[in-house]
């Protein structure tokens, strides 16, 4: 099943667009804020990485590489990405707009993306993955905020070390992201269920003639 999506996003982080630009050129320090996201090389405007996730019990881990390009005018970052299931025939590819404007509190980050997936994450289809999506990205902004805060909850910056054991990411977990989506969906008809039996029973309850 092939499920391509669009998302769009927005949010603030408490930074110059000076101070903000400079930090996203620096993509060692900017990736370990992606929930479930490892960065293993980086040369140059290529690196490569892997996004680990799960679904219930059920866990992906996913390969990837990309490529990063910068607008210096337009405060524009442009990623193209692509990966495949460690073990699995799922695969997922994205082009991912990210653009650096000023605003009232800092600076305004818009972000879109062009999301094309394969595998057992595409069953959720489109309308979950776009609330999961919201959710992550929450996430993500959450955590570049405290690192342009530089407060200690800051996650530390994941540059590769030649030789060294490569980091394992902490799976980032796709069903509790998606339970209050299914939840809410649900709750319309549970909720005319729970009434048909509430009726039911109040006619079981009257007295015959």
């Amino acid at each position: 099943m092939d499920t391509p999506v669009q998302l769009d996003h927005s949010f603030t982080v408490p930074a110059s667009p000076d101070d903000a630009w400079k930090l996203f050129h620096d993509l060692a320090r900017v990736a370990p804020c992606m929930p479930g996201a490892v960065l293993d090389t980086l040369e140059g405007d290529a690196f490569t990485g892997r996004v680990k996730v799960k679904v219930g019990a059920v866990q992906m881990s996913y390969r990837g590489e990309g490529t990063v390009t910068r607008d210096e005018s337009a405060r524009s970052v442009l990623l193209d990405l692509s990966g495949s299931e460690t073990r699995g025939a799922g695969t997922a590819s994205a082009t991912v707009t990210a653009t650096l404007t000023p605003g009232p509190a800092g600076t305004v980050v818009r972000v879109r993306t062009d999301l094309d997936i394969t595998g057992r994450p595409a069953q959720f289809g489109r309308g979950i993955m776009t609330e999961v999506g919201d959710r992550i990205v929450r996430q993500f902004a959450g955590r570049l905020e405290d690192l342009l805060s530089d407060t200690a909850t800051a996650p530390a910056a994941a540059a590769p070390r030649p030789g060294g054991a490569p980091a394992e990411p902490e799976a980032v977990d796709l069903g509790a992201a998606a339970l209050p989506v299914l939840l809410r969906k649900a709750a319309v008809p549970a909720a005319a269920l729970i009434a048909l039996v509430v009726v039911v029973r109040a006619l079981g309850r009257r007295p015959r003639g």
